[in-house]
């Protein structure tokens, strides 16, 4: 193999740690979460929506998980089942997202601030990530893997995400999998060209981890998606530690609440259109006044909790 063949192996394996984190370099770092699976039963938040005489469904999802969460428990399953489509944000096994993906990744950006990109490639070693293999990566998709790498410390891998497991689902089921988004959507939002937007964003990430709280709020989301602890959720800007000032809180904005207009009327078309459809998106575009289930029923939707059993 060649000299960039192996380079750009190296980069393609990096970008797939936005779904499985490679495995800890030394001892001392964390290691992949146990594998023994948990308990089957009924995690995250569930809506059941209902408009012109059709029920489809809305699911609250998170990004990272436990061993055992990808399967769905009695009243997602049975939602799943009762559903004709699965509309996720992105198809996270989609070749073309993943192409573009890379390719925004790889793009040239404004250089970091001197002592924050120290800053940065300190945290990155300290995870035991390659600095070598990420160096000609945007620095927010190194932030990225930075922050699901500090999820191990939680237990936590997106190996374990909703995400993929739902996209595997809909195709072993035979349906149709919807994108609600454009991946150019969220590159916008998660990848900035801004030298300005580029060091805030890499602040915000390095601030609640060198903080040493930054794992003990990565638990206490997933705790609360596991539980469908819909008011924990709506409190997090509160409790997360990572919302310091105007500026955090308007990135906050543009990243969930900016967002959900959009794909609210997505959902509503896919209902429209007679699909009953199943519908998953972050478990933070669920709370709050731009919430999607507050969206849904400002659109005449009757939107109604399910109970986990």
């Amino acid at each position: 193999m060649s000299p960039l063949a192996r380079w750009r192996r190296r980069i393609a394996a990096t970008l797939a740690a936005l779904w499985l984190l490679p495995p800890a370099l030394a001892q001392d770092c964390p290691p992949p979460p146990d594998p023994q699976p948990a308990a089957l039963a009924d995690r995250g938040p569930l809506w059941e929506i209902e408009r012109d005489g059709r029920r489809s469904w809305l699911y609250g999802t998170l990004h990272v998980g436990k061993a055992g969460w990808t399967t769905p428990g009695p009243r997602v399953a049975a939602a799943l089942e009762a559903s004709d489509l699965v509309a996720l944000e992105l198809d996270p096994e989609d070749p073309g997202v993943q192409r573009q993906l890379m390719a925004e990744a790889l793009r040239p950006t404004p250089p970091l601030p001197p002592a924050l990109a120290r800053r940065l490639a300190d945290a990155l070693r300290a995870a035991c990530l390659d600095t070598r293999a990420l160096a000609p990566l945007h620095p927010a998709m190194q932030a990225i893997v930075l922050t699901l790498a500090e999820a191990r410390r939680a237990g936590l891998d997106p190996a374990w995400g909703q995400e993929g497991a739902l996209a595997r689902s809909a195709r072993d089921r035979g349906r149709p999998l919807v994108a609600l988004e454009r991946v150019e959507q969220q590159l916008a939002v998660l990848l900035p060209r801004d030298a300005a937007a580029i060091a805030g964003l890499v602040e915000r990430t390095l601030a609640p981890l060198e903080s040493g709280r930054g794992t003990a709020a990565l638990a206490r989301l997933a705790r609360a998606w596991e539980e469908a602890d819909v008011a924990t959720l709506a409190d997090y800007e509160r409790w997360c530690d990572c919302i310091a000032d105007d500026g955090d809180r308007a990135a906050m904005r543009e990243m969930v609440d900016a967002r959900n207009p959009g794909l609210a009327d997505g959902i509503a078309a896919l209902h429209a259109r007679g699909a009953r459809v199943f519908a998953a998106v972050g478990a933070l575009h669920m709370v709050g006044e731009q919430g999607l289930p507050r969206l849904l029923a400002e659109r005449g939707f009757a939107v109604r909790p399910v109970p986990a059993r």
